[in-house]
């Protein structure tokens, strides 16, 4: 099986509401659709979805790193995804969106021509993942009120974004714990918002409304503050853009940095890199969360949530982008059952039945 052509197709869905972290506003959902072509009749689906706020790259970029990633691979075998990954690494440095985007696509033919749903190609423990439902930052009792509609709706725990002012954000934690009540898991994401001591203080302070996990509290460079807070923090801490890849992995809990990690497959290249990261966490007994880009449109969801389900050191998941989507731009992929499980589909692939053209530019 030979690559004849890589397309690129370029999107942008509204999301329900506008979704504010402490970095800044999102409103819309814009991604590029990768669809790789092969001389067998398969086609290949993938998604890269680039986020300025986080992985700092933009959709004119994404797509001109794809235009290099076409030249270099057209006449590769797409199931050779070592190979392919090896040859973007050598081509360009970082990219994780664009990368991200074949590896899936590539996936998608492995399990397309295997006649396997992606979940069993990647491990198959299971074929159901439960994912949380995130509140991003507004006022205290606004973001009470999300958070209450969403366990009303059935979803069990509350991501919630913090990380613009320590005093709105004990209220805004006092406010969601009110509302949802004793029962509830509750997660922070401060987006990096924090520095290492005033962390840990806000930290003890939360702590009295049973907080699970604080994700990325300080600055994604400041590994020296991040230890700091793990260590001092009654709340177990999560890396999120501290760790880009492997390497970043390996050398967080060689030190005891953190107690979970977070893996987007933006941020690390896709699925390849992602499974190296479960590996490396999993010998040092951290577990990890699947999380995605507020920017994705869903196809890249399905392949994180294949992952998700698929390993066992994967226990937690924040894929929720889906959610926030004002529609969705194809058909097929996981099913939702109990408003927070994702059912993934035992089709082939990524099990996407059709795209809707229409949406892509």
């Amino acid at each position: 099986m030979k690559i004849t052509d890589i397309k690129v197709h370029m999107m942008q869905v509204p999301l329900v509401r506008p979704f504010r972290i402490s970095l800044g506003v999102i409103t819309h959902a814009v991604s590029c659709l990768v669809e790789i072509e092969t001389d067998t009749g398969i086609t290949g689906y993938g998604e890269g979805s680039p986020g300025p706020l986080i992985t700092g790259e933009n959709m004119p970029g994404t797509v001109e790193t794809l235009k290099v990633f076409r030249e270099k691979l057209i006449g590769m075998d797409p199931r050779d995804i070592e190979a392919v990954n090896a040859v973007m690494n050598r081509a360009v440095a970082y990219a994780g969106t664009a990368k991200a985007a074949v590896d899936i696509a590539c996936h998608d033919i492995l399990g397309k021509d295997s006649g396997l749903a992606l979940y069993k190609l990647l491990g198959g423990l299971s074929n159901t993942i439960e994912t949380d439902m995130t509140v991003g930052i507004d006022a205290p009792e606004i973001m009470a009120a999300h958070a209450k509609e969403h366990i009303k709706a059935g979803f069990r725990v509350i991501k919630t974004k913090v990380g613009t002012d320590i005093t709105e954000d004990l209220a805004r934690v006092k406010a969601i714990r009110e509302a949802v009540g004793d029962d509830v898991k509750i997660r922070l994401d401060a987006n990096q918002g924090w520095n290492a001591r005033e962390a840990v203080e806000l930290l003890k302070r939360l702590n009295e409304y049973d907080i699970e996990l604080v994700e990325q509290p300080v600055r994604r460079f400041d590994f020296e503050g991040l230890k700091y807070v793990t260590a001092n923090s009654p709340v177990p801490v999560m890396a999120d853009e501290s760790c880009w890849d492997s390497r970043d992995a390996l050398h967080l809990v060689s030190e005891r940095a953190v107690d979970f990690i977070n893996i987007k497959l933006m941020k690390c290249g896709g699925l390849w890199e992602a499974k190296k990261i479960v590996n490396i966490a999993e010998a040092a007994g951290v577990e990890i969360m699947l999380g995605c880009m507020a920017e994705e449109s869903g196809i890249a969801i399905n392949a994180a949530a294949a992952l998700g389900a698929a390993l066992g050191n994967i226990t937690r998941a924040d894929l929720d982008a889906s959610f926030s989507l004002k529609k969705l731009p194809y058909e097929g992929g996981f099913t939702i059952e109990n408003t927070k499980d994702l059912v993934l589909s035992e089709a082939p692939g990524l099990g996407l039945s059709r795209l809707k053209e229409e949406m892509f530019q």
